[in-house]
């Protein structure tokens, strides 16, 4: 590993860690349940793509828990950042760098039939796998992703605009001068990220853990994404990948939380585009809905998959002869937070 002082993951997880190589460096792997019983019960591993860009895989752990069901759950931190690879090239971290990765874990892994699921940044990444339509794939998730970064803009500046006065004097001035590593600028932001990004304060330990190592290093974070999530100047501001998503044949659950930085306007905007996806929004929750309400997050997530090797969710031509709006999401109801709930959104 990168440092052998730092957590890789959870040990409780009994994880298999092992490295894939690709285009000459280490991608970092750990695989979640045993391939024997994922056989004998007829399921299919998840594979997870996280966030970030370059926030690595610790946020997300938590979904490791739909491996009870049988199938195996797969995590990888992408290279950049975590337990894989991290040279100094900000020209290696493109879009296509991170599609072409996906292709190369699964094939290392012999990955040929496979759910997986997105969150955030590995949303918008997986959009961006799927509308090649790669063979194998038996189902998506895209959970809190925007599908046009302009629309990501917008939206978290409207929210942001809801911040208090004195925060946003801040906010302003520190952005104006680039002094993104302040402590003061640091403050104000995770202001907003206790009302949009994690509703439970103190976050989880291992949201923390992200945060700290995207604080280590976060050239892949600022060279595609920018300081912030609502202060995007990165190579991704101009990204629109809207226009492209009816090319998505797969089955796709869309999640997100009730005060999500991924807005109802930016959710629906995919939910639009993808005829056969279906909708779930946490109520507790804003961008780390499976950090947030964990339990409920987990039932959700496990009764698509299921449904979804069933061949039970719904086909696109089935999405397409049904005039049924599909802009509007269900509810999941109010889970149970994983801790004590954060301020109120303004």
């Amino acid at each position: 590993m990168n440092d052998t002082a730092l957590v890789t993951i959870d040990q409780a997880l009994s994880a298999e860690e092992r490295f894939v190589t690709y285009e000459g460096l280490r991608t970092w792997v750990a695989i979640v349940g045993d391939a024997a019983r994922e056989r004998e019960e007829g399921h299919v591993p998840l594979l997870l793509l996280h966030g970030g860009p370059g926030a690595c895989h610790d946020y997300i752990e938590a979904i490791a828990a739909v491996s009870a069901a049988g199938r195996r759950v797969i995590f990888y931190d992408q290279q950049g950042c975590g337990n894989s690879d991290q040279p100094d090239d900000p020209a290696r971290w493109t879009v296509d760098f991170y599609v072409r990765e996906v292709d190369a874990v699964r094939e290392a892994l012999g990955l040929e039939r496979v759910h997986i699921l997105g969150q955030s940044w590995g949303g918008m990444l997986l959009m961006e796998y799927l509308v090649r339509q790669p063979a194998g794939v038996v189902s998506g998730t895209i959970a809190s992703s925007p599908a046009s970064m302009p629309l990501w803009v917008a939206e978290t500046g409207r929210l942001r605009a809801d911040l208090p006065p004195k925060v946003i004097e801040v906010l302003d001035r520190h952005e104006a001068a680039g002094t993104w590593d302040d402590p003061e600028y640091v403050a104000a932001v995770n202001i907003f990220y206790e009302r949009h990004v994690c509703r439970v304060v103190p976050f989880p330990e291992p949201v923390t853990r992200t945060f700290a190592k995207i604080g280590r290093n976060p050239q892949v974070y600022r060279t595609m994404n920018g300081p912030t999530e609502f202060h995007v100047v990165g190579t991704l501001a101009g990204w629109d990948i809207s226009p492209r998503l009816g090319a998505i044949e797969v089955p796709i659950l869309l999640t997100s939380g009730r005060h999500d930085e991924a807005t109802p306007e930016q959710m629906s905007l995919v939910a639009e585009r993808i005829p056969q996806a279906e909708w779930a929004i946490f109520e507790q929750s804003g961008h780390m809905s499976h950090a947030e309400e964990p339990d409920r997050y987990m039932a959700v997530l496990a009764d698509f998959l299921s449904r979804a090797e069933e061949g039970l969710t719904r086909t696109r031509s089935q999405a397409l002869a049904d005039p049924a709006p599909r802009r509007l999401p269900r509810s999941a109801g109010a889970g149970a937070l994983s801790g004590r709930p954060g301020p109120e959104a303004g």
